[in-house]
């Protein structure tokens, strides 16, 4: 086997265990029906913000995985531009959870993070066994995602206090339903001892 090439997996650590997945919180949110939608995520944003502090602050790397919105054609970086400086209803939770230069980001075509992305080979080369679930919508992207993660053996944590769904009945139903099926620990993420959970390059 030749050596890695450092330049080619860029800033990717070595060995991380545990990784943050942002799952469609780069969003304009600017579809029929989102109303109910911003009224749920809205608050729990800040939440999310904090989440991502703290898993930064452990030396976990972020994955924002992001829709391409049905355009085969979408860059992520153009996206983020889009949410953050065009007048969309989606701009203040762009805003607060703008992606830093050394994250990482997937873009998904459907539903689960996992169908059709590069995301498996990005954990593979951490080498992650568990993850870290946020974002919307609880009872459906995050869900997929979830199942698919699920499937492959990881371990998952999904804090009930970063998803939102359009209603808090759905969001309640999918929480429930990940740490009934999938075995998600969904404790709040004021409850996470990151001190516990391995910590990358160790």
């Amino acid at each position: 086997m030749p050596a890695k090439n450092h330049d080619l997996h860029g800033h990717v650590p070595d060995k991380a265990e545990v990784a943050l997945l942002l799952i469609d919180v780069i969003n304009d949110l600017a579809f029929e029906g989102s109303e109910a939608l911003i009224e749920q995520v809205m608050p729990i944003a800040e939440n999310i913000a904090a989440l991502k502090r703290q898993a930064r602050e452990a030396g976990i790397p972020v994955v924002y995985v992001n829709d391409n919105f049905g355009k085969w054609q979408s860059d992520f970086s153009k996206l983020v531009a889009h949410c953050l400086e065009d007048d969309v209803p989606g701009q203040p939770l762009a805003r607060l959870l703008r992606p830093d230069v050394d994250d990482y980001f997937v873009l998904k075509p459907k539903h689960s993070g996992f169908f059709s992305t590069t995301l498996d080979t990005l954990l593979a080369y951490l080498k992650a066994e568990t993850l870290i679930l946020a974002g919307v919508a609880g009872n459906s992207c995050v869900l997929f995602t979830a199942h698919d993660a699920f499937m492959r053996d990881f371990h998952l944590i999904v804090p009930s206090d970063c998803v939102a769904s359009n209603t808090p009945e759905e969001n309640h139903y999918a929480l429930q339903h990940m740490r009934n099926v999938l075995r998600a620990d969904i404790r709040p993420s004021s409850a996470i001892d990151w001190r516990a959970l391995h910590q990358p390059n160790q």
